[in-house]
């Protein structure tokens, strides 16, 4: 899999910016959680008050707050608030001031001095004046904790003023050793019920203030979530264009790369597993690509996110996260160690369910023949079960994962409020928090969903990159030499075997032995034998569909070999024994050898090639449809079809591998005439089983088991290779043995 990752060059910009807004996108989740948080705890339980540092703050309260504080802190507060009295504003400035805090009229006040910041140490001393405040008020039994001994009556504040400030440091620190036990968010949440206090003696409008935080935290969520939302569409707009257009150049290469393959290499890998290589591989590879993209990338950053604010949010529940972790893992992997050696499985039961599919259907006319539907419904039955079994087996395993994950989700759910009940309880958590934390627990375990879903496709993808990376990996037996030499100009095309043998790949004996002939231009040579003696595999090297394995094949004196495969196939007109149509039309097919050949040329080479009678009868002419493979003309029609084509080329040689089988005697002899015509300058070479196709041929080669058993014309072989003798005698009659 990691082979292919090379095509995934051309869109490196684009996964770039893919990972930057999955990472934007993650961000603005977590982001979501604590500002719900901060709506419960400050927007509802704090009515919109955010801290501890009031926005007004009456002169003679401050001054009480700041006898609960040590000296450095309470000069530090003292000095970041502004006094506010009607000498020290003019006429319009103390009339918004009144407007707004009402008792100004008859109270100093103090607001934030512009730009002024408390260091973390002074704000905290304020959090715990404020607190202490807010309990002595109460009348809470806390009180007596901070401050003991205090006469009954007594005005704490006149109290603290007139002690000793070494007195006053220990009473202080007696009051912060009460606190002690209490969690920030609490804190802060008492001090602000101070605050609130403070601004409801002020006259200060507190709903306004609220509903001024809900829209403005609210905003910044609706923002945060359109932010999100708009990475995610263009992260799925771009995730998808990069796996297609992966898709796209990873198929172009593969069928590319077969382009070249020799026959050889088809003897290795089947048309049909190929098939299913350069279609349902690509696609499980296409799939993958996109959900790696949109969710592989997008998990980690949201899971480590997550547990990060976690973290920070309360650790005191952290267990619950690091055990919801554990049983997913422990899950997975149990799942996938039994599923992954079934994913391998699949595509290979894929090949064999195509080509049981492609063998049937490519041979449904014999079949029925034969009356053997039965026989091949149940071999692709068989084919069918194998791959239905497996697959269900996968599918269930899958889904038992998901409602077990679903399980364990809700049960982590009902854990954290459970424990976050009890923490709310005893006053260490807020609402919001515990709140917040189930947020980023579900994310969490949403995100180890998310890499669970991706993980069912990986192991499937990764088999398909693996038999696609094979394809691509495996070398042509037949190349282009390094050094290429060119034919010359005007090279007439005389073709020359020398000791030539030939065994297939893997094979123990010799197909072809010791093969040595000319062919030259101007003649015909034919190539006749017993079935299975080497003529096709024989005229098959020329072109080089395979390579040779002992000694060499010229063609004007150059080494076939020293030739680029294009220069050579480019003067041969090959037409094979089973005539192959592309789906178009006549004129199409016929032009496919010369794709600038004029209606002139091509209706000439209809008319050598006998196949004028049946286009002429057609009502559309040459633009007659073709269906695919050639499947709505006769086996005679579509051979001829192959001639004209291999005719309208003009090539220096021909190549007619038992090409006449499918033609009747009348067509055949008609046909043969007008090629001796057109074909006069060209080197011909036919294999035939009729000895009536090649016995005008200038030379005659008879094969038996890959050697050559005779060489002559007609009437020299008659006379003196018994070989020849024995298949005429059996096709011809004794008055033509005697012509």
């Amino acid at each position: 899999m990691l082979k292919l990752l090379r095509f995934l060059r051309p869109f490196l910009g684009s996964v770039v910016l893919i990972f930057a807004l999955l990472f934007v996108q993650a961000m603005t989740d977590l982001e979501l959680p604590d500002y719900m948080s901060r709506i419960v705890n400050v927007g509802i339980q704090q009515q919109g008050i955010a801290g501890p540092v009031p926005e007004a703050i009456r002169d003679s309260q401050l001054h009480n707050l700041t006898l609960l504080m040590n000296e450095t802190d309470a000069a530090e507060v003292l000095q970041s608030f502004r006094l506010l009295d009607r000498n020290s504003l003019g006429e319009a400035e103390y009339a918004d001031y009144i407007a707004r805090y009402p008792l100004l009229a008859q109270e100093n006040l103090r607001i934030p001095e512009d730009g002024a910041v408390l260091s973390a140490d002074a704000e905290n001393a304020l959090l715990r004046a404020e607190t202490m405040l807010y309990f002595l008020n109460s009348g809470s039994e806390k009180v007596s904790q901070m401050i003991s001994n205090l006469p009954a009556g007594t005005d704490i504040f006149a109290f603290l003023a007139k002690l000793p400030a070494s007195a006053r440091e220990q009473m202080l620190a007696q009051a912060n050793e009460a606190l002690a036990g209490i969690s920030d968010s609490i804190l802060t949440q008492t001090a602000v019920l101070a605050v609130i206090s403070e601004y409801e003696a002020i006259g200060l409008d507190q709903s306004a203030l609220q509903n001024r935080f809900m829209w403005q935290t609210g905003g910044m969520m609706l923002l945060i979530a359109l932010l999100g939302s708009l990475c995610s569409v263009t992260v799925g707009l771009l995730a998808a264009r990069v796996a297609a257009g992966f898709a796209r150049d990873l198929r172009r290469a593969v069928f590319s790369h077969v382009e070249n393959f020799s026959s050889a290499e088809f003897d290795r890998i089947s048309t049909a597993s190929l098939i299913t290589r350069t279609t349902n591989d690509i696609q499980q590879i296409q799939m993958a690509v996109v959900m790696t993209m949109r969710i592989l990338f997008y998990a980690p950053i949201l899971g480590v996110g997550g547990i990060l604010k976690v973290l920070r949010t309360d650790q005191s529940m952290s267990w619950i996260i690091a055990l919801a972790v554990a049983l997913l893992m422990t899950l997975i992997i149990s799942l996938f160690t039994v599923a992954i050696p079934r994913f391998k499985m699949v595509q290979k039961l894929i090949d064999r369910l195509n080509l049981v599919t492609r063998e049937i259907l490519s041979g449904l006319m014999v079949i029925r023949a034969f009356n053997t539907e039965k026989h091949q419904e149940r071999k692709f039955d068989d084919a069918n079960r194998d791959l239905t079994r497996v697959n269900l087996f996968v599918s269930r395993l899958m889904v038992i994962m998901m409602p077990a994950m679903m399980l364990l989700m809700n049960g982590i759910m009902l854990l954290i409020i459970w424990v976050g009940a009890h923490q709310v309880d005893s006053g260490s958590m807020q609402v919001g928090d515990v709140m917040a934390f189930l947020q980023y627990a579900m994310q969490i375990i949403m995100s180890f969903l998310m890499v669970s879903m991706v993980f069912i496709m990986l192991p499937r993808a990764s088999v398909s990159g693996q038999r696609i990376a094979e394809v691509l990996a495996m070398r042509p037996e037949i190349l282009d030499p390094e050094n290429p030499i060119a034919f010359p100009a005007g090279s007439p095309g005389i073709i020359e075997f020398c000791q030539v043998s030939f065994r297939y790949p893997n094979a123990e004996d010799n197909v072809l032995e010791n093969i040595s002939f000319t062919a030259k231009p101007g003649q015909t040579t034919a190539f006749i034998g017993s079935t299975g003696c080497g003529k096709s595999t024989l005229v098959n090297l020329i072109p080089r569909f395979y390579d040779i394995t002992g000694g060499r094949i010229l063609i004007d004196g150059l080494d076939i070999q020293q030739v680029p495969q294009k220069e050579l196939r480019r003067r041969i007109g090959y037409v094979p024994q089973k005539g192959t149509l592309f789906a178009g039309d006549i004129q199409s097919n016929i032009r496919y050898g010369r794709e600038d050949a004029t209606d002139e040329d091509v209706r000439q080479a209809a008319a050598t090639a006998q196949a004028l009678d049946f286009i002429d009868a057609s009502e559309q002419g040459f633009a007659t449809a073709i269906a695919q493979g050639g499947a709505n003309v006769s086996g005679g029609q579509k051979q001829r079809l192959a001639i004209a084509r291999a005719l309208v080329k003009k090539p220096d040689i021909f190549i007619f591998d038992d090409t006449f089988s499918a033609l009747d005697y009348k067509t055949d002899a008609a046909l043969r005439r007008a090629l001796h015509r057109e074909t006069s300058q060209s080197t011909v070479l036919i294999v035939a089983q009729r000895i009536g196709t090649i016995m005008h041929a200038e030379q005659i080669i008879v094969l038996e088991n890959g050697r050559i058993a005779g060489i002559g014309t007609h009437q020299e072989l008659l006379a003196g290779c018994p070989v020849y003798q024995e298949i005429a005698s059996s096709q011809l009659s004794e008055e033509e043995l005697a012509l």
